[in-house]
Protein backbone atom coordinates (compact mmCIF):
# COMPACT_ATOMS: atom_id res chain seq x y z
CA UNK A 1 0.00 0.00 0.00
CA UNK A 2 2.71 2.52 0.93
CA UNK A 3 4.46 1.55 -2.12
CA UNK A 4 1.31 2.00 -4.41
CA UNK A 5 0.91 5.45 -2.73
CA UNK A 6 4.77 6.56 -3.45
CA UNK A 7 4.45 5.63 -6.84
CA UNK A 8 1.18 7.77 -7.22
CA UNK A 9 2.85 10.59 -5.34
CA UNK A 10 5.97 10.50 -7.87
CA UNK A 11 3.70 10.45 -11.39
CA UNK A 12 1.85 13.37 -9.97
CA UNK A 13 5.48 14.79 -9.59
CA UNK A 14 6.36 14.37 -12.81
CA UNK A 15 3.11 15.07 -14.15
CA UNK A 16 2.25 18.11 -12.79
CA UNK A 17 4.73 20.44 -14.60
CA UNK A 18 3.01 19.68 -17.80
CA UNK A 19 -0.81 19.73 -16.00
CA UNK A 20 0.35 23.78 -15.32
CA UNK A 21 1.58 24.51 -18.72
CA UNK A 22 -1.21 23.24 -20.58
CA UNK A 23 -3.47 25.32 -18.30
CA UNK A 24 -1.03 28.36 -18.41
CA UNK A 25 -0.63 28.17 -22.40
CA UNK A 26 -3.46 26.29 -24.81
CA UNK A 27 -1.40 24.69 -27.33
CA UNK A 28 -1.51 26.97 -30.70
CA UNK A 29 -2.74 25.12 -34.23
CA UNK A 30 -0.16 24.13 -36.27
CA UNK A 31 -2.27 25.30 -39.40
CA UNK A 32 -2.20 28.69 -38.21
CA UNK A 33 0.29 31.54 -37.48
CA UNK A 34 0.02 34.60 -35.44
CA UNK A 35 -1.05 37.87 -37.18
CA UNK A 36 1.38 41.02 -36.91
CA UNK A 37 1.12 44.60 -36.66
CA UNK A 38 2.47 46.85 -39.20
CA UNK A 39 5.51 47.58 -36.98
CA UNK A 40 6.25 43.20 -36.15
CA UNK A 41 4.57 42.80 -32.95
CA UNK A 42 1.83 40.04 -32.56
CA UNK A 43 -1.48 41.25 -32.89
CA UNK A 44 -3.34 41.15 -29.86
CA UNK A 45 -6.06 43.29 -30.97
CA UNK A 46 -9.81 42.99 -30.62
CA UNK A 47 -12.34 42.85 -28.43
CA UNK A 48 -12.14 39.28 -25.84
CA UNK A 49 -14.23 38.27 -23.12
CA UNK A 50 -13.60 35.44 -20.26
CA UNK A 51 -17.05 34.89 -18.65
CA UNK A 52 -16.67 31.15 -17.22
CA UNK A 53 -18.42 29.25 -14.41
CA UNK A 54 -15.04 28.32 -13.31
CA UNK A 55 -14.13 28.79 -9.72
CA UNK A 56 -11.00 31.39 -9.10
CA UNK A 57 -10.47 28.09 -6.68
CA UNK A 58 -10.84 24.62 -6.72
CA UNK A 59 -13.77 23.44 -4.68
CA UNK A 60 -13.22 21.23 -1.66
CA UNK A 61 -15.01 18.25 -3.66
CA UNK A 62 -12.10 18.43 -6.48
CA UNK A 63 -9.31 18.50 -4.68
CA UNK A 64 -6.49 16.77 -6.11
CA UNK A 65 -8.13 17.13 -9.38
CA UNK A 66 -6.39 19.53 -12.09
CA UNK A 67 -8.73 19.19 -14.72
CA UNK A 68 -12.04 17.85 -15.64
CA UNK A 69 -13.07 15.25 -17.52
CA UNK A 70 -16.15 16.48 -20.98
CA UNK A 71 -18.24 14.36 -18.67
CA UNK A 72 -17.83 16.23 -15.70
CA UNK A 73 -17.74 19.40 -17.54
CA UNK A 74 -21.25 19.03 -18.97
CA UNK A 75 -22.50 18.27 -15.58
CA UNK A 76 -21.37 21.32 -14.28
CA UNK A 77 -22.90 23.27 -16.91
CA UNK A 78 -26.15 21.61 -16.45
CA UNK A 79 -26.39 21.74 -12.72
CA UNK A 80 -25.29 26.03 -12.98
CA UNK A 81 -27.99 26.38 -15.72
CA UNK A 82 -30.75 24.56 -13.66
CA UNK A 83 -29.42 26.60 -10.24
CA UNK A 84 -29.85 30.14 -11.88
CA UNK A 85 -33.35 29.02 -13.02
CA UNK A 86 -34.24 27.78 -9.70
CA UNK A 87 -33.07 31.53 -8.46
CA UNK A 88 -36.01 33.55 -10.46
CA UNK A 89 -38.39 31.44 -9.60
CA UNK A 90 -37.93 31.12 -5.33
CA UNK A 91 -39.42 34.26 -5.06
CA UNK A 92 -38.67 38.21 -4.45
CA UNK A 93 -35.03 38.97 -4.66
CA UNK A 94 -32.78 40.93 -1.85
CA UNK A 95 -32.85 44.49 -2.07
CA UNK A 96 -30.10 45.31 -4.74
CA UNK A 97 -29.88 42.57 -6.68
CA UNK A 98 -30.68 41.20 -9.85
CA UNK A 99 -32.76 38.60 -11.72
CA UNK A 100 -30.59 36.39 -13.74
CA UNK A 101 -31.37 38.07 -17.08
CA UNK A 102 -29.13 40.79 -16.16
CA UNK A 103 -26.34 38.72 -15.45
CA UNK A 104 -23.70 37.63 -18.00
CA UNK A 105 -21.34 35.46 -16.06
CA UNK A 106 -20.92 32.72 -18.75
CA UNK A 107 -22.37 29.16 -19.02
CA UNK A 108 -19.33 26.69 -19.31
CA UNK A 109 -16.51 25.79 -17.84
CA UNK A 110 -12.69 26.77 -19.58
CA UNK A 111 -12.01 25.76 -22.36
CA UNK A 112 -9.14 24.13 -21.06
CA UNK A 113 -11.26 22.45 -18.31
CA UNK A 114 -9.03 23.48 -15.55
CA UNK A 115 -10.47 23.00 -12.11
CA UNK A 116 -10.00 26.45 -11.02
CA UNK A 117 -8.46 30.06 -12.19
CA UNK A 118 -5.76 29.27 -9.49
CA UNK A 119 -3.01 27.45 -11.40
CA UNK A 120 -0.13 27.54 -8.97
CA UNK A 121 0.18 26.51 -5.76
CA UNK A 122 -0.66 22.75 -7.42
CA UNK A 123 -4.04 22.65 -5.18
CA UNK A 124 -5.48 25.55 -7.03
CA UNK A 125 -6.11 27.27 -3.44
CA UNK A 126 -4.56 31.32 -2.97
CA UNK A 127 -1.85 30.91 -0.11
CA UNK A 128 -3.50 33.98 2.23
CA UNK A 129 -1.95 34.83 5.36
CA UNK A 130 -4.61 34.52 8.42
CA UNK A 131 -3.48 38.39 9.05
CA UNK A 132 -5.07 39.31 5.73
CA UNK A 133 -8.11 37.23 6.32
CA UNK A 134 -8.70 38.72 9.48
CA UNK A 135 -8.29 41.95 8.02
CA UNK A 136 -10.96 41.28 4.92
CA UNK A 137 -13.44 39.86 8.26
CA UNK A 138 -12.91 43.35 9.63
CA UNK A 139 -13.95 45.21 6.91
CA UNK A 140 -16.62 43.32 5.91
CA UNK A 141 -17.97 43.68 9.19
CA UNK A 142 -17.76 47.76 9.59
CA UNK A 143 -18.97 47.84 6.13
CA UNK A 144 -21.80 50.15 7.04
CA UNK A 145 -19.52 52.44 8.85
CA UNK A 146 -17.38 54.30 6.46
CA UNK A 147 -17.76 54.35 2.14
CA UNK A 148 -13.83 53.54 3.78
CA UNK A 149 -14.34 49.56 4.40
CA UNK A 150 -16.82 49.12 1.29
CA UNK A 151 -15.08 47.60 -1.61
CA UNK A 152 -13.55 49.79 -4.17
CA UNK A 153 -15.82 48.42 -6.91
CA UNK A 154 -18.37 49.45 -4.80
CA UNK A 155 -17.05 52.63 -4.61
CA UNK A 156 -17.11 52.99 -8.56
CA UNK A 157 -13.14 53.78 -7.87
CA UNK A 158 -11.51 50.31 -9.76
CA UNK A 159 -11.06 46.47 -9.97
CA UNK A 160 -7.95 46.69 -9.72
CA UNK A 161 -4.74 44.79 -11.06
CA UNK A 162 -4.68 42.08 -12.15
CA UNK A 163 -8.69 41.60 -10.18
CA UNK A 164 -10.11 43.48 -13.09
CA UNK A 165 -9.07 40.77 -15.96
CA UNK A 166 -10.80 38.04 -13.31
CA UNK A 167 -13.94 37.22 -14.47
CA UNK A 168 -17.17 38.52 -13.07
CA UNK A 169 -20.95 38.83 -12.81
CA UNK A 170 -21.30 40.76 -16.27
CA UNK A 171 -19.05 43.12 -18.20
CA UNK A 172 -16.36 40.24 -19.02
CA UNK A 173 -15.28 41.92 -22.14
CA UNK A 174 -11.95 43.87 -22.75
CA UNK A 175 -10.25 45.42 -26.24
CA UNK A 176 -7.08 45.66 -26.75
CA UNK A 177 -5.64 48.49 -29.09
CA UNK A 178 -1.93 48.29 -29.67
CA UNK A 179 0.52 51.01 -31.44
CA UNK A 180 4.31 50.51 -31.38
CA UNK A 181 4.97 52.04 -28.41
CA UNK A 182 1.65 51.38 -26.27
CA UNK A 183 -0.71 48.48 -25.31
CA UNK A 184 -3.98 49.71 -24.39
CA UNK A 185 -6.47 47.29 -22.72
CA UNK A 186 -9.68 49.18 -22.15
CA UNK A 187 -11.59 47.18 -19.39
CA UNK A 188 -16.16 47.14 -20.18
CA UNK A 189 -16.31 47.03 -16.23
CA UNK A 190 -16.18 50.72 -14.32
CA UNK A 191 -14.34 51.70 -17.94
CA UNK A 192 -10.82 51.74 -16.82
CA UNK A 193 -8.10 51.93 -19.64
CA UNK A 194 -4.43 50.87 -18.83
CA UNK A 195 -1.89 52.58 -20.95
CA UNK A 196 1.37 50.07 -20.46
CA UNK A 197 4.64 51.83 -22.29
CA UNK A 198 6.91 48.74 -24.38
CA UNK A 199 9.63 51.93 -25.16
CA UNK A 200 11.75 50.64 -22.45
CA UNK A 201 11.15 53.70 -20.32
CA UNK A 202 12.25 53.73 -16.27
CA UNK A 203 9.27 52.75 -13.95
CA UNK A 204 8.36 55.37 -12.24
CA UNK A 205 9.51 56.59 -8.58
CA UNK A 206 8.36 54.33 -5.60
CA UNK A 207 6.76 57.50 -3.76
CA UNK A 208 4.51 57.27 -7.23
CA UNK A 209 1.81 54.64 -6.08
CA UNK A 210 -2.02 54.54 -7.85
CA UNK A 211 -4.65 52.47 -7.22
CA UNK A 212 -4.06 50.11 -10.49
CA UNK A 213 0.20 50.51 -9.98
CA UNK A 214 2.86 51.47 -12.69
CA UNK A 215 2.48 49.15 -15.64
CA UNK A 216 5.32 48.33 -18.10
CA UNK A 217 5.49 45.59 -20.89
CA UNK A 218 7.73 44.55 -23.37
CA UNK A 219 7.89 41.09 -26.07
CA UNK A 220 9.46 37.98 -24.85
CA UNK A 221 9.25 36.35 -28.11
CA UNK A 222 5.48 36.57 -28.71
CA UNK A 223 4.54 36.94 -25.56
CA UNK A 224 3.22 40.32 -24.36
CA UNK A 225 4.72 40.73 -20.27
CA UNK A 226 3.72 43.46 -18.33
CA UNK A 227 5.20 43.86 -14.92
CA UNK A 228 3.17 46.12 -12.48
CA UNK A 229 4.29 47.70 -9.10
CA UNK A 230 3.60 50.94 -7.17
CA UNK A 231 0.18 49.97 -5.75
CA UNK A 232 -1.38 51.85 -2.91
CA UNK A 233 -2.02 49.76 -0.01
CA UNK A 234 -5.77 50.82 -0.44
CA UNK A 235 -6.83 48.33 -2.74
CA UNK A 236 -8.53 44.89 -2.75
CA UNK A 237 -6.89 42.09 -5.10
CA UNK A 238 -10.38 41.15 -5.91
CA UNK A 239 -13.82 42.59 -5.30
CA UNK A 240 -16.22 40.42 -7.34
CA UNK A 241 -18.24 37.78 -5.38
CA UNK A 242 -17.16 35.17 -8.18
CA UNK A 243 -13.93 35.35 -6.38
CA UNK A 244 -14.88 33.60 -2.81
CA UNK A 245 -13.32 33.92 -0.01
CA UNK A 246 -10.55 35.91 -1.90
CA UNK A 247 -13.04 38.80 -2.29
CA UNK A 248 -12.20 41.66 0.33
CA UNK A 249 -8.39 40.27 0.48
CA UNK A 250 -6.55 43.40 0.46
CA UNK A 251 -3.12 44.74 -1.39
CA UNK A 252 -0.42 46.44 0.11
CA UNK A 253 2.14 48.67 -1.63
CA UNK A 254 4.73 45.69 -1.85
CA UNK A 255 2.30 44.37 -4.67
CA UNK A 256 4.07 43.16 -7.71
CA UNK A 257 1.93 41.61 -10.36
CA UNK A 258 3.52 39.97 -13.76
CA UNK A 259 0.97 39.40 -16.81
CA UNK A 260 1.75 37.03 -19.44
CA UNK A 261 -0.31 37.47 -23.22
CA UNK A 262 -0.40 35.00 -25.95
CA UNK A 263 -2.19 34.90 -28.94
CA UNK A 264 -2.48 30.77 -29.08
CA UNK A 265 -4.75 30.82 -32.23
CA UNK A 266 -7.24 33.34 -34.29
CA UNK A 267 -10.22 33.15 -31.31
CA UNK A 268 -7.86 32.88 -28.55
CA UNK A 269 -4.99 34.53 -26.30
CA UNK A 270 -3.68 32.55 -23.29
CA UNK A 271 -3.62 35.08 -20.29
CA UNK A 272 -1.47 34.43 -17.03
CA UNK A 273 -0.99 36.95 -13.99
CA UNK A 274 1.48 36.15 -11.06
CA UNK A 275 0.35 37.98 -7.66
CA UNK A 276 3.60 38.47 -5.27
CA UNK A 277 2.55 39.98 -2.44
CA UNK A 278 4.92 39.27 0.41
CA UNK A 279 2.67 40.40 3.63
CA UNK A 280 -0.63 39.26 2.72
CA UNK A 281 0.51 35.77 0.92
CA UNK A 282 2.93 32.91 2.05
CA UNK A 283 4.59 32.41 -1.36
CA UNK A 284 3.48 34.11 -5.32
CA UNK A 285 0.64 32.59 -6.67
CA UNK A 286 -0.69 32.65 -10.70
CA UNK A 287 -3.97 32.38 -12.23
CA UNK A 288 -4.61 31.17 -15.71
CA UNK A 289 -7.59 31.15 -18.52
CA UNK A 290 -7.86 32.07 -22.41
CA UNK A 291 -9.24 35.17 -23.33
CA UNK A 292 -11.76 34.23 -26.08
CA UNK A 293 -12.34 36.75 -29.42
CA UNK A 294 -15.75 37.92 -29.51
CA UNK A 295 -15.90 40.86 -32.16
CA UNK A 296 -19.49 41.40 -32.73
CA UNK A 297 -19.95 42.12 -28.73
CA UNK A 298 -20.71 45.63 -28.05
CA UNK A 299 -19.12 47.50 -25.07
CA UNK A 300 -21.28 50.06 -23.83
CA UNK A 301 -20.51 52.75 -21.14
CA UNK A 302 -20.18 51.42 -17.51
CA UNK A 303 -20.97 54.57 -15.46
CA UNK A 304 -21.85 53.32 -12.24
CA UNK A 305 -24.60 55.31 -10.89
CA UNK A 306 -25.80 52.59 -8.45
CA UNK A 307 -22.81 52.26 -6.35
CA UNK A 308 -22.76 55.81 -6.05
CA UNK A 309 -26.31 56.10 -4.57
CA UNK A 310 -26.08 52.91 -2.63
CA UNK A 311 -23.37 53.74 -0.82
CA UNK A 312 -25.02 57.56 0.74
CA UNK A 313 -28.35 55.58 0.73
CA UNK A 314 -26.41 52.39 2.99
CA UNK A 315 -24.34 54.99 5.23
CA UNK A 316 -27.96 56.66 5.88
CA UNK A 317 -29.41 53.74 6.44
CA UNK A 318 -27.12 52.31 9.21
CA UNK A 319 -26.91 55.77 10.84
CA UNK A 320 -31.13 55.65 11.19
CA UNK A 321 -30.89 52.30 12.68
CA UNK A 322 -28.42 53.45 14.94
CA UNK A 323 -30.85 56.10 16.28
CA UNK A 324 -33.35 53.74 16.59
CA UNK A 325 -31.14 50.99 18.62
CA UNK A 326 -30.34 54.01 20.91
CA UNK A 327 -33.94 55.28 21.24
CA UNK A 328 -33.67 58.44 19.84
CA UNK A 329 -36.26 59.50 17.14
CA UNK A 330 -35.39 59.95 13.99
CA UNK A 331 -34.06 63.17 12.28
Amino acid sequence: MIRQHLRRVLILALLWPAAIAQAQAPQARTDWAVSRTPDGQPDLQGIWTNATITPLERPAALAGRAFLTAAEAAAIEKQIAEQRVKLDTVGSLDSGSYNQFWYDAGTTVLSTRQTSLVVDPPDGRVPVRPSAEARRDDYAARSADSYEFMSVWDRCITRGVPGGMFPAGYNNAYQIVQTAEYVVIAYEMIHDARIIPLDNRPPLPARMQFWMGDSRGHWEGDTLVIETRNFNNQGWITTSAASGRIKGIPHTDKLHVTERLKRVSRDEISYSATIDDPDIYTRPWTVAFPLTSEPDYRIYEYACHEGNYSIENILRGARAQETAAAGKPPK
